[in-house]
């Protein structure tokens, strides 16, 4: 008879940070890791009116050097280690018009949140999971790594083909000492505020929601599987690849897109 395997409190005694972890996909990923019995905590620059109470939140703006170096030292001061980074703190919000348009302030911005944010982060908590041979670091990039666009994003895509870089040459690094290192690159997913987004597109060119997320999809070369991604989709990955079933695994990058990217 085949025996179940049990999810319930795998995570157990286990403490987790998730950067930008209080909405979308860092919201879904640290309550999925609370779900699995972990102690987790959240941060971002303000706390939200609603978070699960269960929840520890701590305030920071990580793109400034000396409030990472404050969570780092609040984390380890309150809880004594920290045994799971998912790095996924990131977003771009750099005008389209391609590369002309783009100052350097555009790109030194993006590049800061999405690549040197977890520099820094991972440089924080790494000398205690090395220590104590044990632990885990996720590192949230995109497709986008692979798959740019040029009109409106490319200082994300580039910042987040470097930290696939640099998440891969870490993991050779450190996992020989006990700590894995993974990437998950997700396509598009369809959180809060990509639902307003397809609201005020459908507003401004009259037609449904569900025309003007095709119109997404179209855009995006299709995505096979009809359909964006939810939070939960990538949450409930992550709570995979962090789990003790995961333990052969390092230094890989995962791509979530629903077959979005068109070669292997």
């Amino acid at each position: 008879m085949t025996e179940l395997f049990n999810f319930n409190n795998e995570l157990s005694g286990q403490i987790a940070l998730v950067t930008g972890g209080t909405k979308g996909t860092g919201k879904a990923i640290a309550e999925r890791l609370l779900a699995a019995g972990a102690t987790v905590i959240v941060t971002a620059r303000n706390q939200p009116e609603e978070l699960n109470n269960q929840l520890h939140f701590i305030a920071g703006d990580l793109s400034r050097i000396k409030e990472t170096e404050k969570l780092v030292d609040e984390v380890l001061s309150t809880f004594g280690r920290l045994d799971i980074l998912i790095n996924t703190l990131g977003g771009s919000d750099t005008p389209g018009g391609g590369f002309a348009v783009l100052s350097d302030e555009d790109w030194e911005s993006t590049i800061q949140t999405n690549l040197l944010v977890p520099v820094r982060l991972d440089r924080g908590f790494l000398p205690q999971m090395l220590e104590r041979k044990a632990g885990v670091i996720i590192h949230i990039a995109s497709i986008q790594g692979r798959l740019p666009l040029f009109d409106s994003t490319l200082p994300y895509a580039a910042a987040k083909a470097g930290l696939i870089n640099y998440s891969k040459g870490l993991s050779k690094e450190v996992s020989p000492k006990g700590v894995r290192v993974l990437t998950v690159s997700p396509g598009w997913i369809m959180t809060s505020s990509a639902t307003r987004m397809m609201e005020r597109i459908a507003e401004s060119s009259k037609t449904s929601v569900e025309e003007a997320t095709q119109s997404v999809m179209d855009a995006l070369g299709g995505i096979p599987i009809g359909k964006p991604a939810q939070p939960e989709d990538i949450a409930e990955f992550v709570g995979f690849l962090v789990s003790p079933r995961a333990q052969y695994l390092t230094g890989t990058e995962y791509i979530i897109d629903g077959g979005t990217i068109p070669t292997i």
